[in-house]
């Protein structure tokens, strides 16, 4: 990628000491089995998460998603279940299935409620424009989740 593309997230953006970004930085960190990013800074952890559309492109998608960015993905969703948890107090459960092309499916169930369904493409190339914009999409989710939660609480409790 040129260095000219690259995207910088800066220490004292104002979205990094939101709930979500400290619940990215907790999944990313559960997913590290060898403690990498125990000692990086809350903004390395998060930047893989934000590209321009010149990275984007540059990232091919022939063959398979690597693990790398697939962890991404289910850090990504696994943060927004557990936002849900903390606001209804049910348990909610993240599940994907993506294919070896990188398509797929993302849910998240809370009892016997579904209340996301995403359609996922492209997953090698699973980022967002902004930390605001990835901080925005998040919380249309939830917002999304819990109002579903709500209005069906009889099957988000069985």
């Amino acid at each position: 990628m040129s260095e000219a593309a690259v995207v910088t997230i800066e220490a004292e953006d104002p979205v990094l000491e939101t709930v979500f970004a400290q619940e990215m930085v907790r999944q990313m960190r559960a997913i590290d089995t060898y403690g990498t990013y125990d000692n990086w800074p809350v903004e390395k952890i998060l930047a893989p998460f934000v590209l321009t559309k010149e990275q984007k492109r540059e990232i091919p998608v022939v063959g398979d998603p690597d693990e790398i960015v697939m962890s991404r993905v289910k850090a990504f969703y696994n943060a927004i279940s557990a936002m849900i948890e903390k606001e209804c107090g049910l348990m909610a459960v993240p599940m994907l299935n993506l294919t070896h092309e990188g398509f797929g499916r993302a849910l998240i169930t809370v009892g016997k409620l579904v209340v996301m369904d995403k359609t996922l493409r492209d997953v090698h190339r699973f980022s967002f424009p902004t930390l605001s914009k990835m901080k925005d999409e998040a919380d249309k989710l939830l917002s999304v989740a819990l109002e579903l939660v709500g209005k069906h609480s009889e099957v988000a409790g069985l």
